[in-house]
C-alpha cells in the first residue's frame, strides 16, 4: 500500500488549536480511512494473537548470529518480521519462510555489500548494524522518512568506541565491515531507548573481547526488554553477567544454534483485553505465557487497578471489565509500549487517570504523548501533556477522524475508542501490519 507523508491538513489545525500536531510527524494512507466498529454491547470474545514481535527479532538475528541450522516458530508474519529477515538476507544468511516458521541454514557468518532496509522497525535498526559490523564489507542502512528522524547516534557512536568503522549519524549510515569486531568496553547513555544495549549484547558474544556495555544517565527505559534479552542469550549458551546495575558484560564464545518457539505478543493482546474493559465485557487471550519477560504483561495490574477481575488458567488470561471503570495512576517506566492502549481506556474511564515515566516515547514511531493528546483533545478529550506523561480527565467524547501517524499502536488506541465513541474513522489501519497483520479483521471477528 502506498503512502505519502504530509503536513497535518487544515481540519486537523481546526480542531486542534493549540498546533499540537504541527510538530508531529504523520504518515497519510492512500486508503480511505477506517470506520472504528462500535460495540453494540458488553464485548465477550476468546482470541489469539501473534507471535511477540520483540521476541521474534531476537530469534531471528541470534539464529542467523549462530551460523547453524535453527528455526524460529511462532513468527508473526508482520512487517518488522519481515523487515528482519530481509536485514538477515541482505547480511548474506540463508533464510527460508514456511507461514509463520523461519528456517535458517549453515552459513559461515555476516557479509557486506548489502543494503539494509529499516523501514520503521527500532529493531532492525538498533540490532543489526552491531552484526553488520562482522561483515566481510560495506552495509548500508536506510529506513521510512521518520525513521531517519529516531535517534541512533549513541549505539552507532558505541559501535566506533568498539572498534568499528560507521559513516553517518542516523539513517541512512554505513557499516563498512572488516570480517571481524574488537569489542571490549563501552559506556552509553541508553536512556533513550532499551534497543541500544540489547543491540550491542545480542552481537557481542561474536567479537574478540565481547563486549561489556555500562550506562550512564537517566534510568534505562523497558528494562524487562533488556531481561528478554539476557534470557535469550543464555538459552543460546551465550555467558553474560547482568549482577551490577547498569552493567551487562557478554562473554567471547560461540552463540548455539537452536530451535524458537514465539509466546504471543502481549502488548497486542492488551488491546483485546482493553475491550473488555471499555464496554464491560470479557475477554480470554488464548496461550498467554506463565511467567513472560515482556513488558505487556504489566497490563493486567493495570487494568486491575482500573476495576477489571483478571484470571489466569491453563488456556490463557481474562479480563471481565466493570460497569463503570475507575481512573488510574501508573508508571509506565518499564512498559512504555502500553501507553497508548493506558491512554485510551483511561478516556473512556470514570475518573482521572494520570500515566508518568515515559517521556523516552516521543522519540518512538511518532511523538506518541503528542499524538494521544491530540487525538484525544480532538475528540472532545481533556488531556494534558506532562514532561514525561499525560493527565487524562475524562469528558463525553464525539467521533470524528483520529490520526495514526504511520504507528501501530496509535492506531489501536483509536480502535478502543471507538468501541464506545461511535463515528471514530482511523485514517490508517493498515499501519497495524507493522506487528499484527489483519489487525481490522481480528478486531471485527471479536465483535
Amino acid at each position: 500500500m502506498g503512502s505519502i507523508v504530509a503536513r497535518p491538513t487544515d481540519t486537523h489545525r481546526q480542531r486542534d488549536p493549540g498546533g499540537v500536531r504541527d510538530h508531529l510527524s504523520v504518515t497519510r494512507s492512500s486508503s480511505e480511512p477506517w470506520p472504528a466498529p462500535v460495540a453494540t454491547g458488553p464485548v465477550r470474545a476468546r482470541v489469539t494473537v501473534p507471535g511477540s514481535k520483540s521476541v521474534t527479532n531476537r530469534a531471528l538475528l541470534l539464529a542467523a548470529l549462530s551460523g547453524g541450522a535453527a528455526s524460529v516458530s511462532g513468527a508473526p508474519t508482520s512487517r518488522d518480521t519481515a523487515l528482519m529477515v530481509g536485514a538477515l538476507r541482505a547480511l548474506g544468511a540463508p533464510v527460508g519462510i514456511e507461514g509463520e516458521r523461519v528456517v535458517f541454514g549453515e552459513h559461515d557468518g555476516p557479509h557486506g555489500g548489502g543494503t539494509v532496509d529499516c523501514g520503521l522497525a527500532g529493531t532492525v535498526m538498533r540490532f543489526v548494524p552491531p552484526a553488520a559490523a562482522l561483515a566481510d564489507g560495506p552495509v548500508s542502512f536506510d529506513g521510512d522518512p521518520r525513521a531517519r528522524e529516531r535517534p541512533m547516534a549513541t549505539v552507532l557512536d558505541a559501535m566506533r568506541a568498539l572498534g568499528a568503522v560507521v559513516e553517518g549519524e542516523r539513517l541512512p549510515f554505513t557499516v563498512r565491515g572488516t570480517g571481524s569486531m574488537p569489542g571490549g568496553e563501552v559506556t552509553i547513555d541508553a536512556s533513550a531507548s532499551s534497543q541500544f544495549v540489547s543491540g550491542l549484547l545480542l552481537s557481542g558474544a561474536r567479537y574478540e573481547k565481547g563486549v561489556a556495555v555500562y550506562h550512564d544517565g537517566k534510568p534505562v527505559p523497558s528494562l524487562p526488554h533488556i531481561d528478554m534479552t539476557v534470557a535469550m542469550l543464555r538459552e543460546a549458551g551465550v555467558d553474560v553477567d547482568d549482577t551490577e546495575p547498569n552493567t551487562w558484560r557478554v562473554a567471547p564464545g560461540p552463540i548455539r544454534a537452536r530451535d524458537w518457539v514465539v509466546e504471543p505478543d502481549l502488548s497486542n493482546a492488551a488491546v483485546f483485553l482493553a475491550a473488555a474493559a471499555v464496554t464491560g465485557g470479557e475477554v480470554t487471550v488464548l496461550g498467554w505465557p506463565a511467567g513472560s519477560s515482556q513488558p505487556g504483561a504489566h497490563v493486567l495490574s493495570v487494568l486491575e487497578q482500573a476495576g477489571c477481575a483478571v484470571s489466569v488458567s491453563a488456556e490463557g488470561v481474562t479480563v471481565r471489565g466493570p460497569e463503570r471503570l475507575s481512573g488510574v495512576d501508573v508508571d509506565l517506566h518499564d512498559a512504555s509500549e502500553l501507553t497508548p492502549t493506558v491512554a485510551a481506556v483511561a478516556a473512556l474511564a470514570g475518573g482521572p487517570s494520570r500515566i508518568t515515566g515515559v517521556a523516552h516515547i516521543r522519540g518512538h514511531e511518532t511523538d506518541r504523548l503528542a499524538a494521544l493528546a491530540a487525538e484525544l483533545n480532538g475528540l472532545g478529550g481533556r488531556v494534558t501533556e506532562l514532561p514525561d506523561g499525560l493527565e487524562i480527565r475524562p469528558v463525553p467524547l464525539h467521533g470524528g477522524g483520529w490520526g495514526a501517524y504511520a504507528d501501530h499502536r496509535m492506531a489501536t488506541a483509536g480502535a478502543i475508542v471507538g468501541l464506545v465513541v461511535p463515528g471514530v474513522e482511523v485514517d490508517d489501519v493498515e499501519c497495524t501490519s507493522k506487528t499484527m497483520p489483519g489487525f481490522a479483521g481480528r478486531w471485527a471477528a471479536m465483535l
